[in-house]
């Protein structure tokens, strides 16, 4: 994925943590309020803090995204322990250059057309809200965090959980 510069070392460190995750799982409210979680794969987290992937106009998450306009994009991690929600508004764009500048050719088999299928298009979700877990770098370390918290009660050697607020705004 790629990660450009963020505005705020919060949403930096967020950037970092998703890089290298390549699905997330996209949850939207359907009609009867039961929430859906579907694999996403993120394409760019943009400096204005938005998470681009590609779907189907066509496909049920977009028209649940459409109606209740909030959605959680969440990241996993488990060989380093690092964990991240995020909750956003969502919109879909058809911008034919930031579709051309995502494009990927492992879109084909669900977009036989590519950038020319009518179905196609962009899911943005803009960040205004965010948690992570980010535990210490090797498993040696959180062994020993795991028992210190254990042996003392002190949780701050298991990692990091830190919550962030941006705020809404447009998509």
């Amino acid at each position: 994925m790629d990660v450009e510069k963020q505005a705020s070392g919060e949403l930096q460190k967020l950037g970092e943590m998703i890089g290298d995750i390549k699905f997330a799982m996209l949850t939207t409210v359907e009609e009867d309020g039961t929430p859906r979680s579907r694999p996403m794969q993120t394409l760019q987290m943009d400096a204005q803090g938005r998470l681009w992937f590609f779907t189907g106009i066509s496909s049920p998450k977009v028209q649940e995204a459409m109606e209740h306009r909030k959605v959680c994009v969440a990241y996993a991690r488990p060989d380093k322990q690092e964990f991240v929600s995020v909750s956003g508004g969502a919109r879909v764009v058809r911008d034919r250059a930031k579709m051309q500048a995502l494009y990927t050719p492992f879109l084909k088999p669900w977009f036989p057309k590519g950038l020319d299928d009518p179905d196609l298009v962009l899911l943005a979700v803009q960040i205004e809200d965010a948690e992570y877990w980010d535990s210490p770098g090797n498993v040696a370390a959180r062994y020993f965090g795991l028992a210190k918290a254990i042996a003392t009660g002190d949780k701050d050697a298991l990692g990091e959980n830190a919550k962030i607020h941006v705020g809404p705004t447009s998509v």
